[in-house]
């Protein structure tokens, strides 16, 4: 039987290390802030941004929320962000997605300022990934790194295999994790055998979007298994891999809710704060 790679318990932790940093900066007399823009009512973005709201003012980050509404033009969002961007006192810029179909996802997220860009998508950004420069960089790989570290599972040496190329998590997290000096294999749709892959994992993160996809004989005995999949399913949610059947085999699981999803929205805090320290090195 497994033990949990448990996401609440580290996203506690991590809550505090950030409330102690935001404390620090505001006795520098700076006051940490997000600013969040929300194009339309989707449902699923409404809850994720008042979910962004309450933990940051549980932080002692300030919090602004624009809500537009669906019909608004792109240029009076580019308006918008070019405002924020120019805004000392806003540190970071987090737009809430779907936009409207109307609306270019890829330019209205290409015109915040990199430096402000907590969802580290800006190609600027991508490109550090790359690089190995300090950026800011996407959540959720982040959390598959932060709950393998801070659960104590060793990186360096091991096989990690990766199920998903998604720009989101898939691609980034291959390069982020490569900083740990991992072994990777990346396995997607197109992958012949997926099994034969899964199953020489050390390290097995499934972030691909299909509920339940690895099942029990797709998992080495022992592995580590980190799920950053969310699907709905009757009754509720579940993540990639099959929960129930995979934790009689593998050494170490994240279960979904629980697992990742627990850090994401505080990694997104710690970006706004590295956000501040890029924003005043480029000021001096």
């Amino acid at each position: 039987m497994a033990q949990l790679l448990d996401g609440k318990a580290v996203a506690k932790t991590l809550k505090e290390e950030i409330r102690q940093e935001i404390a620090q900066w505001r006795e520098k007399g700076v006051q940490p802030k997000l600013a969040v823009i929300l194009v339309g009512d989707d449902p699923a973005s409404v809850v994720y941004a008042k979910s962004k709201q309450k933990v940051s003012e549980s932080l002692g980050m300030a919090f602004e929320l624009f809500t537009l509404p669906a019909d608004t033009a792109e240029t009076e969002v580019l308006t918008l962000i070019e405002r924020l961007n120019g805004d000392t006192q806003t540190h970071g810029i987090m737009i809430e997605l779907p936009l409207p179909k109307h609306i270019a996802k890829e330019r209205i997220m290409a015109a915040v300022l990199p430096e402000k860009d907590v969802d580290g998508v800006h190609p600027v950004n991508r490109g550090y990934i790359l690089s190995g420069q300090k950026g800011l960089f996407p959540a959720t790989p982040q959390s598959c790194i932060e709950i393998l570290l801070r659960s104590g599972v060793e990186i360096a040496g091991k096989h990690v295999v990766i199920v998903g190329r998604g720009e989101t998590v898939g691609k980034p997290l291959v390069f982020l994790i490569l900083k740990h000096n991992a072994t990777v294999t990346i396995c997607h749709s197109k992958t012949p055998d997926l099994s034969y892959h899964t199953r020489q994992a050390d390290i097995l993160i499934a972030a691909v979007g299909r509920a339940k996809l690895i099942k029990k004989d797709m998992v080495k005995p022992g592995a580590v298994v980190v799920d950053a999949g969310i699907n709905e399913i009757p009754g509720g949610i579940c993540g990639d891999v099959d929960f129930e059947a995979v934790k009689d085999v593998a050494g170490l699981i994240s279960p979904v809710p629980g697992g990742v999803g627990s850090l994401t929205t505080a990694l997104i805090m710690r970006n706004v704060l590295q956000g501040i320290a890029l924003q005043r090195g480029n000021q001096k």
